[in-house]
């Protein structure tokens, strides 16, 4: 006689936090990206990688939701534990998604802060977007994740204007985690800065991805911050991924000839 035996439940952690299956999006003729399916652990940095119009933005933003799919789903596991399609919520619900639970740090700082105000109003006004209505409270959280982020605790009242392009991207950064996120998306988050700026960004960030155990997707060009920041690589060329798997692995051994070129820095991206 056989025992019916029961199947443990699964841990939530053990669940992905975001899965995409199917994703497609094209521009008329032109394919976006095509037919992509992923999961996204907790605390797992997956890195996009591929030249210039090989499809890692569109994917990025569609993952994001800032891009509606012309086919297939997104979804996201909520803080309760519910999992949702993220293009069958209401745009009311994106939105307090995007500003609670997630972060999307743009290469541009200037498209991720609002420059007419100061640093410490940057920080601030996220929380205010949750809630947060004492000032002192404010304040104090915005001087705190300033100082997280390497940034003069004396220049909370600055106007980003005066800022170096390094210290805007320290301070979007800062924006972006102030409300302590689970996932942040980052579009070439150390592009067009000096060789020194981007190597103390890239240790700033790898540092906060452990400390707060984000799980990030981050596009990018670069492999040398794809190895820094990420655990797991998807390739992409013309739309679709041509290889995946572990970033060291990929690196130190590349199986298609396409990555093959990337790595050996002969396809210049």
């Amino acid at each position: 006689m056989n025992e019916h035996v029961e199947t443990p439940p699964v841990a939530i952690e053990d669940l992905p936090l975001l899965r995409a299956s199917g994703l497609t999006r094209f521009y008329g003729d032109r394919i976006g990206c095509r037919d992509i399916s992923l999961s996204l652990w907790p605390g797992e940095v997956l890195a996009i990688v591929g030249e210039s119009g090989s499809g890692k933005t569109t994917l990025l933003n569609c993952l994001a939701s800032r891009l509606v799919p012309t086919a297939g789903c997104v979804e996201y596991r909520m803080r309760d534990g519910t999992v949702r399609d993220l293009f069958r919520m209401s745009e009311a619900e994106r939105r307090v998604l995007m500003r609670t639970d997630w972060g999307f740090v743009h290469q541009n700082p200037i498209d991720g802060l609002r420059m007419s105000v100061s640093a410490g109003a940057n920080v601030g006004e996220r929380l205010m977007a949750v809630g947060a209505r004492h000032y002192g409270k404010i304040r104090g959280e915005a001087e705190h994740w300033l100082e997280r982020v390497e940034i003069a605790t004396d220049r909370i009242d600055d106007d980003p204007r005066a800022f170096s392009g390094g210290m805007r991207q320290r301070l979007q950064i800062a924006r972006n985690l102030v409300t302590n996120p689970r996932l942040v998306f980052m579009d070439e988050p150390t592009g067009g800065l000096d060789v020194s700026v981007q190597a103390r960004l890239l240790d700033l960030i790898r540092q906060l991805v452990a400390d707060l155990g984000l799980a990030v997707v981050l596009v990018t060009h670069d492999l040398a911050v794809a190895r820094l920041l990420s655990h797991r690589m998807m390739v992409m060329k013309g739309g679709v991924i041509i290889e995946q798997g572990l970033t060291d692995r990929i690196l130190d051994d590349p199986r298609e000839p396409y990555t093959q070129l990337l790595v050996s820095s002969i396809l210049q991206v």
